[in-house]
């Protein structure tokens, strides 16, 4: 449980918009995630917390390198 203790303590965010999506996520998919899925995740939170928002809301997109990080995005837009 340490793994999820550390990730909810990255999920929590300057901006509650993006705090309160990231938590509900967590509780209701994180265990079920891939080990890849997982680290897609804690890749996507190493993002500034606006750029984040913009992705997790829609109004932004992925840069092609980055297409990894497409299966996570994917399921916290749809949480």
């Amino acid at each position: 449980m340490k793994e999820l203790e550390r990730i909810r303590w990255r999920c929590r965010r300057g901006l509650l918009e993006l705090d309160l999506v990231l938590m509900r996520f967590l509780d209701a998919h994180y265990e079920g995630l891939s080990e890849a899925d997982r680290r897609a995740l804690a890749e996507l939170l190493d993002y500034p917390d606006v750029d984040l928002w913009h992705l997790v809301s829609g109004r932004a997109e992925l840069d092609l390198n980055e297409t990894r990080l497409k299966p996570v995005l994917e399921k916290l837009r749809a949480s």
